[in-house]
C-alpha cells in the first residue's frame, strides 16, 4: 500500500500547532496525493505500513535527528485515488522548537491551519482530523 505523511509540531509553552508543508505544495509528504481523491470512512485494509519505518524514512529525507519523530498511532486515515488507496500516517516533530533550518534547507515550511486554506480538499479534511487528534477536541 502506498502511503503519505503529515508532520506536524506543538509548541509545548502554547500548544501553537504548525504542519509541514512540503517542497511540493502538499503536506501530504512526500509526492502530492492524485486527484481524484475521496476520504475513506473506516481503514480500508488491514495491510498497513509499520509507522516507524515511514517515520524513519522522512527524518533522512529531511534531514532530522534521528527519534525527532513520533507516529501518532491513534491517526488511521486512508485516501482512494484511481486504482489504489495511500495510507495517511500522522507524525510529531519531537524537538522543543520547531527544525525551521533544517526543513528550509529541503525546500519546506511550516504552516498553521489556517495557511493551508489552498490545499485540495482531501488534504484539508485531513489537517481538520490531525488537528482534532493533535488538540483532543
Amino acid at each position: 500500500m502506498d502511503y503519505r505523511v503529515i508532520l506536524y509540531h506543538k509548541q509545548a509553552t502554547s500548544a501553537r500547532t504548525r504542519f509541514l508543508k512540503f517542497a511540493t505544495g502538499t503536506v501530504c509528504g512526500f509526492d502530492p496525493i492524485p486527484m481524484p481523491a475521496t476520504l475513506l470512512e473506516q481503514e480500508a485494509s488491514n495491510m498497513v505500513n509499520h509507522p516507524a519505518a515511514i517515520l524513519n524514512d522522512a527524518e533522512q529525507r529531511l534531514q532530522l535527528p534521528a527519534g525527532s519523530l513520533k507516529a501518532e498511532g491513534e491517526y488511521r486515515r486512508t485516501v482512494e485515488v484511481p486504482g489504489a488507496n495511500i495510507q495517511i500516517i500522522l507524525g510529531e516533530i519531537t524537538t522543543l522548537d520547531p527544525p525551521f533550518e533544517a526543513v528550509e534547507r529541503v525546500g519546506a515550511s511550516f504552516i498553521d491551519l489556517t495557511q493551508a486554506r489552498g490545499l485540495p480538499g482531501v488534504e484539508l479534511e485531513l489537517l481538520r482530523c490531525a488537528y482534532e487528534l493533535v488538540l483532543g477536541g
